[in-house]
């Protein structure tokens, strides 16, 4: 048995996220899909994280084992033949039978996409916002999440996550131009909801309806009703994962 990592890259909009759902389509499924069709025997494969509905994926890390000799290359090519569109494999590779998709990462990242002034061309990967924003100030609230371990207020109620703890080693609004910017932060995990409760309460210091201190708070002593709103899910995307 050979174990291979697919790097692969989605548009989330159509599915239900990345993970199999009961009553949605999802990218997991329609992946494994493909690759029974192609490799003719049942295939099973582990992403490096769950992405929920409407969330977009740069690069989603997953593995899958067969007893076949494969040609990596040609069966990337072929499963982008009868991948949807929204879909693509960028790379096939094998790897020693310990690695893991999941377990075995070391950083993931995220990147959270708005801008400021209406935009055709971006509207279904950026949330449009109305509003006037202090990026200088939203920067000088992210540094809070490098200080910080326990990120409870930021996890989706009744989430059955076993810690809330994380490891945050990056958080930054980077600005693209004057009115596309977008919130990138990485670290060795993440919880659900979590990079869009984040992206949501900097809002709330961007708009002067926080203040730092106040971020400082809710991270200390907050819950999840203390944070800012989850943001809309078509802005983020999982963007890397390191090993």
């Amino acid at each position: 048995m050979a174990r291979y990592f697919i790097n692969l890259s989605f548009d989330g909009k159509r599915y239900h996220g990345w993970q199999i759902q009961p009553n949605g389509i999802s990218v997991q499924g329609e992946l494994q899909r493909c690759l029974s069709m192609i490799l003719r025997t049942e295939i099973s494969v582990v992403g490096a994280g769950r992405t929920d509905a409407g969330v977009h994926a740069k690069t989603m890390v997953v593995h899958f084992e067969t007893t076949d000799d494969i040609d990596c290359q040609q069966l990337a090519y072929r499963l982008n033949r009868v991948l949807p569109p929204d879909i693509s494999t960028n790379s096939i590779y094998p790897v020693n039978d310990n690695m893991h998709a999941r377990f075995s990462a070391k950083e993931r990242s995220y990147r959270y996409f708005v801008h400021t002034h209406r935009d055709p061309f971006v509207r279904e990967h950026s949330v449009e916002l109305h509003y006037a924003l202090d990026f200088d100030a939203m920067n000088r609230a992210a540094t809070l999440l490098l200080q910080a371990h326990d990120f409870r207020a930021f996890c989706k109620a009744h989430s059955d996550a076993k810690t809330t703890f994380c490891d945050v080693r990056r958080a930054e609004w980077v600005k693209i131009d004057n009115t596309h910017w977008y919130f990138e932060i990485a670290a060795d995990r993440f919880l659900r909801n979590m990079v869009r409760a984040v992206v949501g309460t900097l809002i709330e210091v961007g708009r002067g309806r926080m203040t730092i201190d106040g971020m400082r708070d809710i991270i200390d002593n907050g819950t999840r009703c203390d944070a800012g709103e989850s943001m809309p899910a078509h802005g983020l995307f999982l963007w890397s994962v390191d090993y």
